[in-house]
């Protein structure tokens, strides 16, 4: 990651109005606290080689009323709900699936993120309209457990 490529994380993070981001590039990472409106704070971070693979984010913790649980966004960027404007959604209301289905992508620095559902049940909502930027930690779905 050059000096240009973090000038631009900390311009998403004061124009889109986060209060912090973390970009993870192979063995580099950088994470951009917003202490203020006037002042960021940039914390570059080594990782060893083997932490730069990508994880997959904990299963969100159920609801309790409903015993539900919410699929939440690993990442700041921009949700779609189908691989190309004229595709069918990866999955609609009432649909059935598996920790593995992509549920939806979430497009972040021209980079496309499958997000997928962490738990097998069924979707008993979609919290976010495609095309609609989120923040990190945003719900995006909600799945009933089988």
């Amino acid at each position: 990651m050059n000096i240009e490529e973090i000038k631009e994380l900390i311009q998403l993070a004061h124009d889109s109005g986060v209060a912090e981001l973390e970009v993870q590039r192979g063995e580099h990472r950088v994470r951009i606290k917003r202490a203020g409106l006037e002042r960021d704070v940039v914390t570059p971070a080594p990782i060893a080689p083997a932490a730069a693979s990508v994880v997959p984010a904990a299963p969100a913790p159920a609801a309790e009323k409903d015993n539900l649980v919410t699929i939440k966004s690993p990442i700041v960027g921009t949700f779609y709900d189908s691989p190309s404007p004229d595709a069918s959604p990866f999955v609609k209301v009432g649909d059935s699936v598996t920790q593995k289905t992509t549920v939806c992508i979430i497009e972040s620095m021209k980079l496309m993120n499958e997000i997928e559902a962490e738990v097998s049940g069924t979707v008993v909502a979609r919290l976010v309209e495609s095309g609609k930027p989120v923040e990190y930690g945003e719900a995006l779905f909600t799945i009933r457990p089988n």
